[in-house]
């Protein structure tokens, strides 16, 4: 952040040096207990840290990092009645470095006129927006795997609770639920999301349908699933994700053609949605993973080998070299 005029940090409970640390930057550091916990509370709080006579303000978590060149680029952008600005945001990274989720988000904005709301999963709301992306503005969020979600839950019921007619919310809720593995809830939940009347973005409307699928699976219910998964793909069959989704449950029940069907037509998606609903398995070397294998169970070797070549080429993983030497090996037998 240190391109920032002036960077602001509310602690609102660390146990270590944080304070110290960002002092020693020259980091203006306040300390506050938030109780309740909730996010919205404790990012207003932060905002409210901020002179009145800010122009922009960019919100960034510890986790987060921006690359070089950010600032000249939100200040060029900003002009002209814009009010927040949108950028780039690698979610996160697979295990060999490369970018998993990738998604656009836009917590850079004007200081005055903006609160954020919801007690998790916190959004920034303002009136009379102009919302401008920002090209060449890069965001990478490294998280600790490490940290407890614990407090999500409870939030998540709390927001719902708070306003019922919220449709991210009661989706979020929902997937919530399923992480969870408490399948009947989840189920619940995000079917009352799909008959909310606010609930009309087809990507998400085609999560909770993937993930009621997703459940009912897990409920060895796989009527359901196979019904929910044709409703996801029906719902926005531009994305790659309900199609994969679909591929891997007949893989799971060894129907192999459906299995290659569905990868097949999912592979020729390929324009990739910038927002939070992309799954990163869909986009990476696992579709052309699977394909292969679909193909050496049904007998076609040569699709086989031509499928791992290209997962190959995005992955260097040795079990995919392992699967072609033995696909290599079958056509000599």
């Amino acid at each position: 952040m240190n391109e920032a005029d002036e960077i602001y940090v509310l602690d609102t409970g660390s146990t270590d040096n944080t304070v110290k640390e960002l002092e020693k930057y020259g980091v203006k550091v306040f300390q506050k207990k938030i109780k309740p916990w909730r996010f919205d509370e404790a990012r207003n709080q932060s905002l409210s840290l901020v002179p009145d006579d800010v122009d922009l303000c960019v919100c960034t978590d510890l986790d987060e990092v921006f690359e070089k060149g950010w600032r000249k680029k939100m200040e060029d952008a900003f002009c002209n009645g814009v009010t927040r600005l949108s950028y780039r945001y690698t979610w996160s990274f697979n295990p060999d470095g490369s970018e998993g989720v990738v998604f656009y988000i836009d917590k850079a904005h004007k200081r005055q006129g903006y609160l954020w709301e919801n007690p998790v999963h916190e959004v920034l709301v303002g009136k009379n927006e102009k919302i401008k992306l920002v090209n060449g503005v890069q965001l990478n969020h490294y998280a600790d795997n490490t940290k407890s979600r614990a407090q999500y839950l409870p939030l998540l019921e709390l927001a719902v609770r708070e306003d019922p007619e919220n449709d991210r919310n009661m989706h979020y809720l929902g997937r919530e639920y399923m992480f969870y593995k408490k399948y009947d809830l989840a189920i619940f939940t995000l079917k009352k999301h799909l008959l909310l009347k606010s609930a009309t973005w087809k990507d998400e409307r085609c999560a909770s349908m993937r993930y009621i699928a997703k459940c009912y699976t897990a409920l060895n219910n796989l009527t359901d699933a196979y019904k929910y998964y044709l409703y996801a793909i029906c719902e926005a069959p531009y994305l790659r994700e309900p199609w994969i989704d679909m591929a891997y449950f007949e893989y799971y029940r060894e129907n192999y053609l459906g299995c290659a069907y569905f990868i097949e037509y999912a592979l020729n998606i390929i324009e990739r949605t910038p927002t939070y609903i992309t799954q990163a398995n869909c986009w990476d070397a696992t579709p052309y993973d699977i394909l292969s294998i679909a193909y050496y169970k049904m007998g076609d070797i040569e699709k086989a080998i031509l499928n791992v070549k290209k997962a190959i080429v995005i992955s260097n993983e040795q079990r995919l070299k392992d699967n072609l030497k033995l696909y290599e090996k079958a056509t000599l037998t």
